[in-house]
């Protein structure tokens, strides 16, 4: 290579193998800055969609949590709020709108005993499946059911709110009407809930009615069949039981589902929801205490006990535990129009029994240990 110099330029003679080489350079260099450059707005790309991922999921998170607490807002309050706004209307210029509604309630004071409004449109609510995913909640069919058969399902335990019952029979978000096509399921809930104002067309719009005698018979008798009637047989004195790591369920003195089951020929649906206890930590005052026996009092007058309860945040959500309902196999029921005491002990003997085999098969898939027990008292 020779160099020449002149004008302040240094001109330099290459040859062909030189040339070569410094083509060869350029190009090494040019696709290892491209190379660079390419995985550089590859990893950016990357970490802008887990980013976007992220924030999905925070923003999901939300969603379901402000789902849940409307939920346990509404079970706790709606109710008196809504016969507070009623009272209180009556008090304003807005006072002909309740008097024509409690003429309406006069009317239609029967109606719930009679299956009620149900709605599609409520029980479909997208902020359902958000409710659902929280937990997350999961129905189970381990039978089939017959559409042309009537049911009582029994559900256990009640657990402080019964989110699993809630969300497998009263809203679609569980998928019962795929897994159970042309049964009804329809959740009995306290019948004083439907003498409040307002609050009883929110709860029979998403097809709840009252566990009062009129209404099974009506929904057994005169409502064709595929009817499925969900009770929670332990009520509000299981619900005093509820605590993270115990299933105790209140079984031994109910036996009036069993007799209403004979009278009308209604196969029995044994119902266990795993991780409904585990929702909210419950002080649980012993027998014979004198928390236990206000709560005891407050339930004979009002129908319900007082549970004090905390959740995972703000004292009123439920912690984030999987709820997983299994509904068991019907146990066939001949209808009896006088059925003897042998009779209903005979089948409520029976539906214990059925009960704990369902605990016992479903137990370990559910989470809990081999060696736990259902306590039946």
């Amino acid at each position: 290579m020779s160099k020449y110099r002149g004008s302040g330029f240094v001109i330099s003679s290459l040859s062909v193998g030189d040339l070569v080489k410094v083509r060869c350079g350029e190009l090494w260099k040019s696709s290892v800055s491209s190379f660079i450059q390419i995985n550089l707005r590859k990893k950016l790309h990357q970490g802008n969609a887990a980013r976007m991922t992220k924030e999905k999921t925070q923003k999901k998170e939300f969603i379901e949590a402000l789902s849940v607490l409307q939920w346990v807002l509404s079970f706790l309050f709606l109710g008196v709020a809504c016969l507070i706004l009623m009272v209180y209307l009556m008090f304003t210029s807005w006072w002909p709108l309740a008097i024509l509604y409690f003429m309406w309630l006069v009317i239609d004071w029967y109606t719930p005993e009679k299956g009620g409004r149900r709605t599609t449109f409520v029980r479909k609510w997208k902020v359902w499946e958000h409710f659902k995913d929280y937990f997350p909640i999961k129905l189970v069919k381990t039978a089939e059911l017959s559409p042309n058969k009537n049911y009582i399902f029994g559900i256990h335990p009640h657990g402080i709110m019964s989110a699993g019952g809630f969300a497998c029979f009263s809203t679609e978000s569980c998928g019962f009407a795929e897994a159970f096509p042309g049964v009804k399921p329809t959740l009995a809930i306290l019948a004083g809930l439907f003498k409040l104002p307002l609050f009883r067309e929110y709860l029979m719009s998403a097809g709840l009615c009252p566990v009062s005698k009129a209404s099974l018979i009506h929904l057994l008798s005169k409502n064709g069949k595929g009817n499925a009637v969900v009770i929670v047989v332990g009520g509000a004195a299981e619900s005093l039981s509820s605590s993270p790591g115990v299933n105790t369920v209140v079984m031994k003195q109910r036996k009036g589902f069993i007799r209403v089951a004979l009278e009308f020929g209604a196969d029995l649906v044994p119902v266990y929801s795993f991780g409904e206890n585990e929702l909210f930590r419950q002080v649980v005052f012993s027998e014979g205490s004198l928390g236990r026996r206000l709560q005891d009092l407050f339930k004979k007058l009002m129908g319900f006990a007082p549970c004090l309860f905390i959740g995972e945040r703000f004292a009123l959500l439920p912690y984030r535990t999987p709820v997983t309902t299994v509904v068991g196999s019907p146990i066939s029921v001949p209808k009896l129009v006088l059925p003897t005491e042998e009779d209903v002990d005979h089948y409520h003997r029976l539906y214990m029994e059925v009960l704990t085999k369902l605990f016992h098969e479903h137990k370990v898939s559910c989470g809990l240990s081999e060696n736990h027990e259902l306590r039946i008292i």
